[in-house]
């Protein structure tokens, strides 16, 4: 791994700090450089805010030089998925609907980041809204994996992949509502957490889904992760879902090794539910081995098939994010772009029987979920790999397939995405750590445990200022509405214009070609009940002692 700056870790960029052997300017600018740099090949940047990141480092330079040292984030640049709230500066959720929104206030996540000390580079590119795959009609270009730039960063948090693979950030802050921190970090190569949910704070970051959304930390190393954590976890009353509970010392917890740990590997979800690539299989029999050989106790388990955790999730989600952007769906619709419409639209279709059905069945989910936890410590499952090309990608595929991120997402607990090798194409290949509600610890300790016995750490993507750019074809992703029956186009249509909806007829295409899949899925999701049988948004307190 190259020596420069933008290159250390967290943990050694610190330990340097500290000991006033590194400079948090002279860190600062070298990051700045790099992104001068290597940026316009990767488009990982909507907003770089040089002078402000300067202006911290200064602080930062001034408080350590003083004896002030606020920890291990003091100094250490950073970027920010471009959902997070920040005073002051652009945060536009990569869409035109927002190309000039400057909030007024910070994101909780932004202001903790602050407080501990870290410094802002700038605000990173994302799929429209944290939602959808790469669209090429949107004010701002879809950022491009640094392994090869014809590639999928994974998405939605695309540019905080591209950015801290790059070494164009120390870390960044990216958000999972269906394996939106997950898969960028495994088609990039990085770790990245989706915390339990209610750990950290969503208060002023752009909602997707109020029922699935996370926020959490995208870094190169786990012990890097545990760091970043630290600084984000913790209860914050702006936050409606966020929940009191205790936060351990993460980094602490690296300590520990894994033997006796019990892990339950999902074995069906990449052999069976959505069968994984040939080299990611081999990859991830390979992991269990490692895991065998420092001691850990890997058996075979199942759970739920992915399908029913995709339909629980995007029936309750969809509809949500519909919600959540009806008017200018209703007043601007042309102002999305095409992917963010081909997701969002359909979920005219869904009704409130539908959204409760699915809330009753997550709820089935989550108690089935509980047994496994009990005889597992960690369930293994494999992450993406090896990334598609970045103009591959097509719409109906969120309809149609699987997601091997999101069971994790309609469970609630913690998941730790982390390379596990490289495909013969020189791409990552990933792998999953799944946890107990508010045990990261574990799932920390688990993933650094298999990182320090692995060598995948030492290499970087080899991305430079004379590494071509290759064009890309915009106009692979056009709707095909050929198999949709006359019932369907009437139904559909018929339902955007009780919703209020005027669509143009390319607009009518994005909804026709994916409704009969989300028909399909709302018939799946009304399944026989007891008429007491509860939804998952239904609470209980424990009694006052």
């Amino acid at each position: 791994m190259s020596d420069s700056p933008y290159f250390f870790t967290i943990a050694r960029a610190a330990e340097l700090l500290r000991a006033r052997k590194l400079s948090p300017v002279e860190l600062t600018r070298a990051f700045l450089a790099r992104i001068e740099a290597i940026d316009p090949k990767l488009d990982a940047f909507i907003t770089v805010t040089a002078g402000l990141a300067l202006d911290q480092a200064r602080e930062a330079e001034r408080e350590i030089a003083n004896g002030y040292w606020r920890g291990p984030l003091h100094g250490i640049p950073f970027g920010l998925k471009d959902i997070y709230n920040t005073r002051g500066i652009l945060t536009t959720g990569h869409s035109k609907v927002c190309a000039e929104n400057v909030p007024g206030e910070d994101a909780t996540a932004t202001r903790r980041l602050r407080e501990a000390g870290a410094v802002l580079l700038g605000k990173l590119a994302t799929h429209e809204f944290a939602h959808g795959g790469p669209s090429f009609d949107l004010p701002w270009p879809p950022a491009r994996n640094p392994w090869n730039l014809e590639h999928f960063t994974g998405g939605s948090s695309s540019g905080s992949g591209a950015a801290v693979a790059a070494g164009l950030a120390a870390f960044a802050l990216g958000s999972d509502t269906g394996g939106s921190i997950r898969g960028p970090s495994s088609h990039c190569g990085l770790v990245g957490l989706m915390p339990t949910y209610g750990l950290v704070s969503r208060a002023g970051v752009m909602p997707n889904s109020f029922t699935f959304d996370h926020c959490g930390p995208m870094t190169w190393t786990v012990e890097d992760c545990a760091i970043v954590l630290q600084a984000l976890a913790g209860h914050d009353p702006a936050d409606a879902g966020s929940i009191e509970a205790p936060v351990p010392d993460y980094r602490a917890a690296l300590a520990g090794d894994v033997r006796g740990l019990r892990i339950g590997a999902l074995r069906h979800y990449w052999e069976e539910d959505a069968p994984a690539h040939v080299e990611l299989r081999a990859a991830m029999e390979e992991a269990i081995e490692v895991f065998r050989r420092l001691g850990a106790i890997v058996e075979d388990c199942r759970a739920r098939p992915m399908r029913d955790m995709l339909d629980v999730k995007v029936v309750i989600a969809e509809t949500e994010l519909f919600s959540i952007h009806y008017r200018e769906l209703v007043e601007r619709p042309g102002d999305f772009g095409r992917d963010f419409l081909g997701r969002v639209l359909p979920a005219c279709l869904f009704q409130g029987a539908d959204y409760v059905a699915a809330s009753r069945e997550h709820r089935r989910i989550l108690s089935e979920a509980r047994p496994l936890c009990e005889r597992h410590d960690v369930l293994l499952a494999a992450g993406f790999g090896p990334a598609p090309r970045l103009d591959a990608h097509r719409t109906v595929n969120f309809w149609t397939r699987p997601n091997v991120f999101t069971p994790s997402n309609v469970t609630g607990g913690p998941a730790l995405e982390l390379c596990n090798g490289f495909a013969s194409s020189g791409l990552p290949l990933g792998m999953q750590l799944i946890g107990r509600p508010f045990d990261e610890a574990t799932v920390l300790r688990a993933g650094h445990a298999y990182e320090q016995a692995t060598g995948w750490r030492g290499r970087r993507p080899d991305v430079t200022e004379e590494t071509p750019k290759p064009p890309l074809d915009a106009m692979g992703n056009e709707p095909d509405v050929s198999g949709v029956d006359a019932r369907t186009r009437c139904l559909a249509l018929d339902m955007a214009a009780r919703a209020g909806l005027t669509l143009d007829e390319r607009q009518q295409a994005m909804l026709l070609e994916c409704a009969p899949h989300a028909i399909a899925m709302a018939d799946r999701i009304r399944r026989d009940r007891n008429r007491f049988e509860e939804p998952a948004l239904v609470f209980r307190f424990p009694a006052a002692s």
